[in-house]
């Protein structure tokens, strides 16, 4: 029975062994930083109803891949610029021609997919390195966009953290905010260009067909069970970090996407907190009608 034991232990020690690998470990830091950002960022975009922007700046960054990629430079670097250009110029749309904000993300939006699409028909030879930015490919990140990606996603953590208070304010009510002082229309470019930059750096991820599902689903597993806003950013956190782990561990040893693999698990922990906050519920109003 001991040698069962030590057998089964051993056994269960070697699924972790992926662990030891370089490129994974660089996956993993990459994924949990990204991802912790992308979650708390996502938390304050959803509860402005401003989600859609991370949707709209993929489509965006596609077009800045396929430039990046038709100039012979860095995909990375030339959608870094285009989508932080194009995430102040859905703002300036925005305010100079009076449009709604979901109008002006589906107006930017189209553009980039449109220049994306017209880059790839005419140049076909490196549509197989376009699908990796599509799909993802996080195994695969080298160490210049592991870097890149880390201090991004720590400069907007540390960021949100420093501002916390007065981007609580904004966010639940812009007018109460704009009176006590706060300059929210520099704080709504804020939005604006870090999601870009994380739309950018999260398309290695999970991809740029995914990447939006990033942001949105970690907030609204959240907001699901806190009882708090703070707390909201907490879980939002967890359900990030808890995600990438398991999706590289799932997509390592069963050779899945690694990307569509992180989402899932994501949505499963999503439909997990909704289950529970049900189940809740329905106990709670049982117990109301007894004690009637």
């Amino acid at each position: 029975m001991p040698n069962i034991d030590t057998a089964t232990f051993k056994e269960a020690l070697s699924l972790f062994d992926f662990l030891g690998y370089g490129f994974v470990l660089r996956a993993l830091f990459t994924g949990i930083f990204v991802g912790t950002a992308c979650a708390v960022l996502g938390v304050f975009l959803v509860l402005r109803r401003y989600a859609l922007i991370g949707h709209g700046l993929t489509h965006v960054a596609f077009g800045g891949v396929a430039v990046g990629l038709l100039l012979g430079g860095q995909p990375f670097w030339s959608a870094l610029i285009i989508t932080i250009i194009s995430s102040v110029g859905i703002l300036k749309l925005q305010e100079r021609v009076k449009i709604h904000a979901d109008v002006a993300i589906g107006v930017v939006s189209a553009v980039g997919m449109a220049t994306g699409i017209l880059i790839a028909s005419a140049a076909r030879g490196f549509n197989v390195d376009l699908m990796s930015y599509l799909f993802g490919s996080i195994l695969t990140i080298g160490k210049e966009e592991f870097w890149a990606s880390l201090m991004i996603s720590v400069v907007i953590v540390v960021f949100i953290i420093i501002f916390y208070h007065k981007l609580f304010a904004m966010t639940f009510d812009g007018e109460t905010a704009m009176v006590m002082g706060i300059n929210v229309g520099r704080f709504n470019y804020f939005f604006a260009v870090v999601t870009g930059l994380l739309v950018v750096v999260g398309m290695r991820l999970v991809g740029l067909l995914l990447v939006s599902a990033l942001i949105i689903l970690p907030a609204v597993t959240s907001l699901q069970v806190s009882k708090s806003f703070r707390w909201s950013l907490v879980i939002a956190a967890l359900t990030a970090i808890v995600s990438v782990f398991f999706g590289i561990f799932f997509s390592y040893h069963l050779d899945l996407p690694t990307g569509g693999t992180i989402v899932m698990i994501n949505f499963i922990l999503f439909l997990a907190a909704y289950l529970t906050k049900w189940i809740v519920s329905e106990e709670s109003n049982r117990r109301r009608q007894k004690g009637l």
